[in-house]
């Protein structure tokens, strides 16, 4: 979600805005196109042709643009059409490709998000004719992440009745999309494609209208909003995985149909976090990667805050600085992302992860799949029960289906693998939870600082010590019934991190939580190599190292490394099938050496080890 444009934004731009040099002349990748949205605010600035001129000459001497999206309307300004036919003919005379856009967005006057009321007859109608206007004008036109509602005005109050607001704002929301977007539009341009773009927060989407669950079939294709912007400042705290990971659930929800990914420059604290957002947009295969927008792109860039400056990173300040002359802009940064990863991005194959499921609507420990990819647990989320998995990955979400435990007991009796947390076991209890094994939530914490792990009887292996005290949920379970493979220590009590347990031919391990996630980052090194290696399993690829250090796989054998963090960090990856690595960027063959196995369950792998910069990563092929 970002904050809504006005024309005012516009009128700070400069009126004339030096041309920067041209770019190195390129062809367009085919793996992913470069779009730029343009809001209404710009729209109408565009009326002045110097400025379109000027401006378009400056975005295009940094950065490679294929298509354009081209807004009617935001926040009570609307473009008329005569204006949008011929900034239309602009871009196409240029070469680009030109879609409508809309932001169903009433007035910002109070400063937050503020929906249209949609049982306001007079919004309905207003909503009408900005679909039909925009369909007259364009083949496709997609809708920006206000298509929403959160209005609890008096008539919203009447018309809910004794529904809960989730439930009565589904259902308006989806009225909304069939009677005054999608309809209205095919009926004055039958060829139309209307696209829905969801914001970044899919957890809460239920509680604002947003139904991924119906809306995908109601529109032609979906676009996430893969913006995360700063993890700690923002309110919403969201982990730069989820860029990679809304890619591949909203894939799994919509196959084929989920258009792209969308990104914008707002708080971050150092550059680097905006060419990350980009990067692992496309990593997760995005057909479009969107920058949100035309001015902004004209904006200063600032290095920002980076203690790692004098280190080579992946984001080469020096060559940025270059590409614009000294003058460096979001376009010149966000040029430069693109660029590197054109050369790869056509070399990775579908991705792969573990399966994990998280059904539409749910809510549970919210977006913790994107904290555990963050301490390198590949992760394929699924909005369906991925019954087809070896291993499944469950987080609490997964309760709101109430054919969970069945399905969870399928998997074990055909000898698969279900890893749940802490969360989800709680809320199993009394579900039948307690058939698969006695293992009880006691509701009560207590703060870890030191880890052991053993497989079978002994002593247990030293797995390292956190910088701080961890709070996890203190799980209750019988022993030589259930395993503690991993154990946090406190006061010389151990509590189970990894609880591993037998049922039918299957494994059950249940991986403890923290009750703040960002804690997980807190785990020394052995503890978090112990517990990937009980998660993943017979995975192909995983790495041994701290966290805030992520790897995303592919089917063809290729894999990619990044790290988080804001210094260096050793990092081993252990492959299963791979005598040797290569490079796809620099070409260099890495050798490996045997891994030793932690336990009888970890399979037989090849241990690769380098060092990775700050906030940098590496893509690898397997020999």
């Amino acid at each position: 979600m970002r904050r809504s444009y006005f024309l005012s934004l516009a009128a700070v731009l400069a009126a004339a805005i030096p041309v920067l040099p041209q770019a190195s002349s390129r062809q367009s990748a085919s793996v992913f196109k470069t779009v730029v949205y343009i809001p209404v605010g710009h729209t109408l600035k565009m009326r002045d042709r110097q400025w379109l001129e000027t401006s378009w000459a400056t975005i295009k001497s940094q950065l490679h643009v294929d298509k354009v999206y081209l807004e009617t309307y935001r926040s009570r300004q609307i473009a008329d059409e005569a204006l949008v036919a011929d900034i239309k003919r602009f871009f196409v005379a240029q070469g680009v490709e030109v879609s409508g856009a809309i932001c169903f967005s009433d007035s910002n006057s109070s400063g937050q998000f503020v929906s249209f009321t949609y049982t306001n007859p007079e919004d309905r109608e207003h909503i009408k004719h900005v679909s039909e206007m925009t369909a007259k004008l364009f083949d496709e036109i997609i809708l920006d992440d206000f298509f929403f509602t959160n209005s609890k005005k008096p008539s919203e109050i009447a018309a809910k009745g004794n529904q809960s607001w989730t439930d009565f704002r589904l259902k308006i929301m989806d009225d909304a999309s069939r009677e005054l977007v999608v309809g209205p539009a095919r009926a004055v341009n039958p060829k139309v494609r209307v696209i829905i773009k969801f914001p970044n927060w899919y957890e809460h989407f239920q509680g604002n209208g947003y139904d991924l669950a119906e809306q995908p079939k109601l529109f032609d294709a979906i676009y996430a909003g893969t913006e995360t912007r700063d993890p700690v400042a923002t309110d919403q705290n969201l982990q730069p995985y989820e860029s990679y990971e809304i890619m591949r659930y909203f894939e799994r929800i919509a196959p084929g149909r989920n258009g792209g990914g969308w990104v914008d420059e707002f708080s971050i604290n150092y550059v680097d976090r905006y060419s990350e957002q980009l990067w692992l947009t496309v990593f997760g295969k995005a057909r479009e990667m969107t920058l949100f927008n035309f001015g902004d792109l004209l904006w200063s860039a600032p290095a920002g805050t980076r203690p790692w400056k004098d280190t080579q990173t992946s984001v080469n300040w020096d060559k940025i600085v270059a590409r614009s002359k000294g003058n460096p802009i979001y376009a010149s940064v966000a040029g430069d992302a693109l660029d590197q990863i054109k050369p790869f991005a056509g070399k990775l194959g579908n991705p792969i992860g573990i399966a994990s499921y998280r059904p539409a609507h749910a809510v549970g420990e919210d977006f913790l799949h994107n904290f555990l990819g963050m301490i390198g647990i590949p992760i394929e989320l699924y909005p369906e029960f991925p019954d087809n998995a070896d291993v499944i990955l469950l987080t609490e979400g997964a309760a709101f289906d109430h054919n969970l435990m069945a399905k969870i007991k399928r998997q074990l009796e055909a000898g698969k693998t279900i890893v749940l947390t802490s969360g989800l076991w709680n809320a199993l209890q009394g579900r039948g939870g307690e058939e698969l094994a006695e293992i009880r939530c006691t509701h009560h914490d207590v703060a870890v600082t030191s880890f052991l792990g053993a497989f079978g009887a002994g002593s247990g292996a030293d797995l390292g010590k956190s910088s701080a005290p961890i709070f996890i949920p203190q799980l209750r379970f019988l022993t030589n019934d259930a395993w503690p493979v991993v154990r946090g220590i406190a006061d010389d009590n151990g509590f189970p991190m990894v609880l591993m347990n037998e049922y039918a031919t299957g494994k059950l391990f249940i991986v403890t939580i923290p009750e703040n996630f960002t804690d997980l980052y807190l785990l020394p090194t052995g503890a978090l190599n112990a517990i990937r290696s009980y998660v993943l399993g017979n995975f192909p690829v995983r790495i041994e190292g701290p966290a805030k250090v992520a790897i995303f796989a592919y089917e063809n054998g290729s894999f990619i490394v990044e790290s988080f963090r804001d210094e260096a960090a050793e990092v081993t990856v252990l492959a299963s099938q791979a005598s040797s690595l290569t490079d796809l960027v620099s070409g260099e063959k890495l050798g490996g050496s045997p891994h030793k196995r932690r336990h009888p369950a970890e399979p037989d792998t090849t241990a690769f080890s380098m060092r990775l910069p700050a906030h940098s990563y590496r893509v690898f092929g397997v020999n």
